[in-house]
C-alpha cells in the first residue's frame, strides 16, 4: 500500500526579552497510510494458508498443495459461472496464441460434461474472430465409444456447443474412430497420437516422453474423477500406455476410451473446471487442508506446467 509525506509545523511560542526568540523547530515528517476504497467484493478465507486478492468479479489465490505429488497451482473463485466462463475465455485465447506465435499450432485437449458450456464466449466477439483458428489442433481426452451423433458422444457435445461455431479446420479435429470396440478405439487413438509426434505436431515431454499438449481443458465429477479415470479404478495406476480403454465404467456409458495420468500430467498447461455445489466435495478434498490416504484422481492432476483451477464459488463453498 503506498504511503505519502505529509508536513505539518510544529507549534511555537516566543519568550520575552531579553532572551531571543527560541528558532522554529524544523519540519516533522508524519507517514499517514492511505486507505484504499472499500473492496466490492467479498474475501475468502482458507485453512490452507492460501492469500486472497482482490479482483473484478473473482477472487485470486496461490495454492501450493498439501498432498504427495502435487504441484504448485492456481485456484481462481469467481461469483458466478457466467464470469468464470469470460476468464476461462481470455486463459485460453491467450495461450493459444502464445503457441501459434511461438511454434505456428496450438493442441487443446477437450472434455465433456459442463466444460463445453464454460467455453461458449470463445464463440463470441471478440475471440471468434480474433483468434487465429486455423493452428487448432483438437483432441479429446476422453471420449465414449458411441456414434458421433450420439446424445452420450463427447465429440458431438463439443461439436454442437464450440466446434461449429468457430472455424477450426476439420482435418485439425481428431476423433475417435466410432466404427471400432473400445480396445480397438484406444490403440487407434494412440497410434493417431504417436504419428502427430512424428510429424511435430504434438510435442514431446523431454522429461518423461509422452506427449506434451499446449492445453488440456479438464472437467471433474461430483466423485472426482477426470477423463475416465475413476475413484479405486485399476486404470488411475496405468503408467506405460498413452491411451486406455474401460468397459466397466461406474457412470454410463460403461465403454469409453480415456488419457492416462503421465499423459494428463505432461501437459504444458491444464485449465480444471469445476461448477456447483455438488462438486465442492472433491473440490475441498484437493484443495483444502486435509490428507487423503486414498487420493481420488483429481488430485493426481500434477502437469509438468502450470494447472489453474476454475471455479464458481458454490464448487468453492466448502474451502
Amino acid at each position: 500500500m503506498a504511503s505519502s509525506l505529509l508536513h505539518f509545523s510544529a507549534p511555537f511560542r516566543t519568550l520575552p526579552p531579553p532572551p531571543p526568540p527560541l528558532p522554529k523547530p524544523p519540519r516533522i515528517p508524519l507517514h499517514v497510510s492511505r486507505f484504499p476504497r472499500p473492496l466490492i467484493h467479498k474475501s475468502l478465507a482458507f485453512s490452507t494458508g492460501f492469500r486472497a486478492g482482490p479482483g473484478s468479479g473473482r477472487f485470486c489465490l496461490r495454492a501450493k498443495a498439501s498432498m504427495a505429488g502435487k504441484g504448485n497451482g492456481k485456484v481462481e473463485v469467481f461469483d458466478s459461472e457466467e464470469d468464470l466462463s469470460m476468464s476461462l475465455a481470455k486463459y485460453t485465447a491467450d495461450l493459444a496464441e502464445k503457441f501459434s506465435k511461438e511454434k505456428g499450432s496450438f493442441t487443446v485437449v477437450l472434455s465433456g460434461g459442463s466444460l463445453i458450456k464454460s467455453l461458449r464466449k470463445l464463440v463470441e466477439p471478440p475471440y471468434v474472430d480474433a483468434v487465429d483458428w486455423s493452428t487448432w489442433h483438437v483432441f479429446w481426452v476422453d471420449e465414449r465409444v458411441v456414434p458421433k451423433d450420439h446424445d452420450d458422444s463427447n465429440y458431438k457435445l463439443a461439436f454442437d456447443g464450440f466446434l461449429s461455431k468457430v472455424p477450426v479446420l476439420p482435418g485439425k479435429v481428431y476423433a475417435i474412430n466410432d466404427a471400432l470396440p473400445a480396445e480397438g478405439a484406444a490403440d487407434d487413438y494412440e497410434t493417431c497420437l504417436k504419428h502427430l509426434v512424428k510429424s511435430n505436431v504434438i510435442s514431446v515431454s523431454a522429461a518423461t516422453g509422452f506427449p506434451k499438449f499446449d492445453l488440456m481443458l479438464l472437467g471433474m465429477g461430483p466423485d472426482g474423477h477426470v477423463a475416465s479415470l475413476f475413484p479405486g479404478h485399476p486404470l488411475v495406476k496405468e503408467n506405460e500406455k498413452w491411451v486406455t480403454f474401460i468397459k466397466d465404467s461406474p457412470k454410463p456409458p460403461p465403454e469409453r476410451i480415456t488419457f492416462t495420468f503421465p499423459v494428463i500430467n505432461s501437459s504444458a498447461n491444464i485449465a480444471l473446471v469445476v461448477c456447483g455445489a455438488g462438486k465442492a466435495g472433491p473440490v475441498h478434498a484437493a484443495l483444502g487442508s486435509g490428507q487423503n490416504s486414498d487420493p481420488l484422481p483429481v488430485q493426481m492432476v500434477s502437469p509438468e506446467g502450470e494447472l489453474v483451477w476454475f471455479l464458481d464459488k458454490d464448487a468453492a463453498s466448502k474451502l
